[in-house]
């Protein structure tokens, strides 16, 4: 069984074509949106389709994703982000490797797979994988180019293995998880996907500075990690 987790803030122009782009594929069990206080209308567009709605209180994309993975109970647990920014075919390139691996985490730093007029410019494309390969090192992991794209999949014991030690529910939880897998032993890799023109504006990535910010936060992360107190288990 196959699940799709998709959490929702401002995506009220994209929400429902993803949705629809995911249902299309046929394969696709449930789709679960995370209604993460998201903007007018956004409810209205979800009714529309076959996906199965629930409203997350607590503000944070990291709040919204744990609220994801305690509502999906399939074995196979996708996550993406509803801007249009990803291509839902691209979850056939995740499950040719989910029998070897726990977790398969997208990268959007690839350059033959990112769309002209995609937000991932030389400073971003950069930023991503120089803080991507210093997680690499810092803690042996497997080959890593980007901490912080948010098209993933997960093996419900996978998750079973860290929600009891998720702590983040801001926009740094994409990075922590990415952690939480080497920390417990869980088999992982990072594989291109497609990466295209978001419709709206990100609360993160749409300004630089922003942007900035949140890279300098994630390096902090990453270097206190081993020093936060997590199970081994």
């Amino acid at each position: 069984m196959v699940c799709v987790i998709l959490p929702t803030y401002n995506e009220k122009d994209s929400i429902k074509k993803c949705i629809n782009d995911f249902e299309a594929l046929g394969i696709i069990d449930r789709i679960i949106v995370i209604n993460n206080n998201a903007a007018d209308g956004t409810h209205e567009e979800v009714i529309k389709t076959s996906a199965e709605e629930f409203f997350e209180p607590v503000q944070g994309y990291g709040a919204a994703i744990q609220r994801g993975f305690r509502e999906a109970k399939e074995d196979l647990i996708f996550v993406c982000e509803p801007d249009d920014t990803f291509l839902a075919k691209d979850i056939y390139k995740f499950l040719a490797y989910i029998d070897d691996m726990e977790v398969v985490y997208g990268s959007r730093t690839v350059k033959t797979f990112i769309w002209n007029g995609a937000n991932m410019g030389w400073f971003l494309r950069f930023g991503n994988w120089a803080v991507a390969k210093l997680m690499e090192m810092l803690y042996n992991t497997s080959s890593l180019s980007d901490v912080g794209c948010t098209f993933r999949l997960i093996r419900k014991d996978a998750v079973i293995k860290m929600i009891s030690d998720f702590r983040i529910t801001s926009n740094f939880f994409g990075p922590e998880m990415m952690l939480l897998t080497k920390w417990k032993n869980i088999s992982f890799l990072q594989i291109p996907v497609n990466y295209k023109d978001r419709v709206g504006e990100s609360s993160v990535t749409g300004n630089l500075g922003r942007a900035f910010k949140l890279g300098v936060q994630m390096i902090w992360l990453i270097l206190t990690f081993r020093f936060r107190r997590y199970s081994k288990n």
